[in-house]
């Protein structure tokens, strides 16, 4: 469903071993908003809930809940340092649109 870079993998692993409560992972949920119509939010996760899909790369848990599941199918997310910026990337091929900042779609 969603596949992870080196980097974003390595990114997660930073943050969940600096996280102030214990987590399994990191949420990833689709909603409406944003410059292009729906945005990205992404949280620490402890547990699953009903009609989530549930991946696992290299020992980083993703929770997608039922409706953000067909806006993140085939998604690559990578982590980039850059001077100026930096952040998770997030390749959608179900994205027909993006804004600049790259953190919303249509």
């Amino acid at each position: 469903m969603i596949t992870l870079t080196d980097n974003a993998v390595a990114a997660f692993k930073t943050a969940l071993s600096r996280a102030r409560e214990p987590a399994e992972g990191f949420r990833i949920v689709v909603e409406a908003g944003g410059c292009a119509g729906f945005k990205y939010l992404m949280g620490l996760e402890s547990v699953s809930r009903e009609g989530d899909a549930i991946t696992d790369t290299d020992g980083i848990k993703l929770f997608v809940d039922a409706g953000s599941q067909p806006h993140v199918a085939g998604m690559t997310v990578d982590f980039l340092t850059g001077l100026e910026s930096s952040g998770f990337v997030f390749d959608n091929p179900n994205a027909r649109e993006k804004c600049g900042c790259g953190k919303s779609f249509s």
